[in-house]
């Protein structure tokens, strides 16, 4: 006969599974939505000020054949703005809508629009266009939405000179102000000056110095904000500076619900244990 330590125990172990999979249930209800044949390839998407930005979205082909759509209707809103951020409807933009931020911002790539590509290009990015937008389409092959997330940064690659002993780095825009750190070929961190300036539109320009360095010998330097991070190479060559640089971008917070059932357990084990 079990204990009524093991009946506890055994007990314990089954809520545990009951309440993860409430968990995972709640969570699939509240971001599956209703269903949609509409997607998007990149759902979160990071623009960089002054430049031009796609927003993608598409309607699902029911095979690979080529299929094409008829009666295609496809509109954009931004969560909070009364107007519209674009609409396309009866084989042309219907702009009598538009909210006025977006007039001459905005358009669709209409040579593929009959293949259910509804995805947007959004030009001159401004920090206001910050948000959440929806991409409606209706067609003859069916319909559906999508939401997509917009941050808007400023970031650029820095350019590298050499005086002597010295190597210098220069970003001209950076938004928000960003970390500058320096690393030798074995991945130690180094000693720099670096100093931030900020114009008038709250853009950083930043100017980094590693003193001493040698020839011939590569140096990292990493510049990184909340939303982007530049990790450059250079290297002194007998001729100037040899300079290589990748950008990564911050994936939207959020909490899987793995670590909910993580969090879950835990809560349970401790209760357990008191």
């Amino acid at each position: 006969m079990a204990s009524l330590g093991q009946i506890i125990f055994w007990s314990m172990i089954v809520l545990i599974f009951l309440f993860a999979a409430i968990i995972i249930l709640i969570l699939a209800l509240t971001f599956s939505g209703p269903s949609s044949d509409v997607e998007s390839s990149n759902r979160s998407t990071i623009a960089n000020l002054g430049q031009d930005v796609r927003l993608s979205c598409f309607l699902l082909l029911p095979n690979e054949g080529g299929a094409q759509f008829s009666d295609v209707s496809i509109t954009w809103k931004k969560e909070g703005l009364s107007g519209l951020v674009y609409q396309y409807r009866d084989g042309a933009a219907n702009l009598r809508d538009q909210d006025p931020e977006f007039r001459g911002r905005t358009q669709l790539f209409t040579d593929v629009i009959n293949r259910g590509n509804a995805s947007l290009l959004l030009m001159r990015v401004r920090s206001s266009d910050d948000g959440v937008y929806s991409c409606s389409i209706s067609s003859s092959g069916g319909g559906g939405s999508v939401s997509v997330r917009l941050r808007t940064a400023a970031f650029s690659a820095p350019t590298f000179t050499a005086t002597k002993d010295i190597l210098i780095a220069e970003a001209e825009r950076w938004l928000p102000k960003p970390s500058v750190t320096w690393f030798d070929f074995a991945g130690k961190v180094l000693n720099a000056s670096t100093t931030f300036t900020q114009n008038s539109a709250g853009i950083f320009s930043i100017v980094s110095m590693l003193q001493p360095v040698t020839k011939r010998d590569p140096y990292t330097c990493n510049i990184q904000s909340t939303m982007v991070m530049a990790v450059s190479e250079a290297t002194i060559t007998g001729s100037g500076v040899s300079e290589r640089t990748t950008f990564t971008f911050s994936a939207a917070s959020s909490v899987p619900a793995s670590n909910l059932l993580s969090i879950m357990t835990s809560v349970l084990c401790i209760y357990y244990l008191t």
